[in-house]
């Protein structure tokens, strides 16, 4: 049985502007069904451990997928939510993979976590997979190889848009542009048209470009570990 961590963001302040963020629940409730489906065990964590702020539009009557309204109708799974484990205390060696739902929320604190960034250089170097989506690729900012270079250097990703940021008018908000970052860190920055499915497979690193890339990003995991 494949075991599968999923980090999760604990910010909730959308910068300066007075709005809430957090993560986006169909990137969270689309991959926690395809893993739990696929008889994967799943470990929730986030920096300060307990329930994870949720993004506000996320939650939106436009926004919401099966996969959403699964969730909503699974007190267990809610239950699994609210309670997840502080992101200190994990230890790459306890899992398989990890998987970074986005949401604006990570943009603030994942990316700069000291133990977000310790736990995929130790993930990358144990040769396990780290897949992330949306706004999750941010997470990426920081890692470094063993040799010292971003863990996207001469890497194929993707992730949230420039284009899509402008979109939702947060262009000016974000601490960063997720396009952007991967391209300054050498990443090998590739997209395909707004709000479409796209994920990239690279070695051990898996991006998804927006919400609707999260199943896909997910199965692409999931092949990843078979």
């Amino acid at each position: 049985m494949n075991k599968i961590l999923m980090v999760l963001t604990s910010h909730d302040q959308l910068g300066d502007t007075g709005a809430k963020t957090g993560f986006w629940l169909e990137e969270f409730a689309a991959p926690y069904y395809a893993f739990k489906d696929a008889g994967a065990h799943i470990t929730l964590a986030s920096p300060l451990g307990g329930q994870p702020p949720l993004d506000p539009k996320s939650d939106d009557p436009a926004s919401q997928t099966e996969a959403t309204l699964r969730f909503k109708a699974d007190p267990a799974a809610q239950a699994v939510l609210a309670s997840t484990l502080k992101l200190k205390d994990m230890s790459a060696t306890d899992f398989d993979a990890v998987f970074y739902p986005g949401g604006h929320g990570p943009l603030w604190d994942l990316a700069e976590d000291a133990n977000s960034i310790a736990l995929i250089e130790s993930m990358l170097n144990a040769g396990k997979p780290v897949a992330a989506v949306c706004h999750a690729p941010g997470v990426l900012r920081h890692p470094k190889t063993p040799a010292g270079a971003s863990v996207v250097t001469g890497k194929q990703v993707t992730g949230f848009t420039n284009t899509e940021e402008e979109a939702v008018g947060l262009t000016k908000v974000v601490p960063f542009l997720v396009e952007d970052m991967l391209m300054q860190q050498g990443g090998i920055y590739s997209k395909v048209a707004d709000w479409q499915p796209y994920v990239v497979t690279d070695g051990l690193l898996i991006t998804g470009q927006n919400p609707a890339s999260s199943e896909p990003a997910a199965l692409a995991l999931l092949k990843a570990l078979a």
